[in-house]
């Protein structure tokens, strides 16, 4: 795995063999198609996808509004006061992922958008090869994600989701819920699951 800085030194809650898991992931596509990734935040789990997109020859677009989801925000117990913006009395976590991209040398690779998902989802065309929604956690965000851009994802690509936990004890149940839904469609088929990531193949 090549990587030209450490993700572990970039902010984020991506534990380092789900990120790696990440980077495997998209070395091993076979189909034609960017990425694309909801949720940037600083951009950790933008460093794994963006390199494995690099040795691909493809593109990354990471989505996000930058201004923090419902876990994050201050007062909860993931808010990182360094993200705080006093101008816009407001989170903004844009610079940070600028930086992290400058850092790993990816600016050429991965390809910001800031915005909501569901607007962005709307005027977006370009089949997909691997999808990675780790956004809001919240029930209504997260069925946005799942809703809106799965169906951009070629049969044969990828849908990764992040902090699925089965048990309701280990963390939020909407990642779980949307993975649920995938499963029952009978469009995917799970081929990883790494800590809290479940990768699934698009069948039809």
């Amino acid at each position: 795995m090549k990587l030209a800085i450490n993700p572990d030194e970039v902010k984020g809650f991506m534990p380092s063999e789900e990120g790696e898991a990440l980077y495997e992931l998209v070395n091993r596509l076979d189909v034609p198609g960017p990425c694309f990734e909801i949720g940037s935040y600083c951009g950790k789990s933008s460093v794994y996808i963006g390199s494995a997109c690099r040795n691909q020859n493809r593109v990354l677009f990471t989505l996000d509004h930058h201004r923090g989801s419902e876990e994050t925000q201050p007062g909860w117990e993931h808010h990182d006061p360094d993200t705080w913006d006093a101008a816009s009395n407001a989170m903004d976590t844009l610079p940070f992922l600028r930086q992290t991209l400058h850092r790993a040398q990816l600016e050429d690779v991965v390809i910001p958008i800031v915005g909501q998902s569901r607007v962005v989802a709307q005027h977006w065309r370009t089949p997909l090869a691997f999808l990675f929604i780790d956004g809001g956690h919240g029930m209504e965000p997260a069925l946005d994600d799942f809703r809106y851009w799965t169906p951009h994802i070629r049969p044969g690509g990828t849908l990764a989701i992040h902090d699925v936990f089965p048990d309701p004890k280990a963390g939020g149940r909407p990642p779980y819920e949307i993975y649920r839904l995938a499963m029952a469609s009978g469009m995917y088929e799970e081929t990883d699951a790494v800590g809290s990531l479940r990768a699934l193949r698009r069948l039809t």
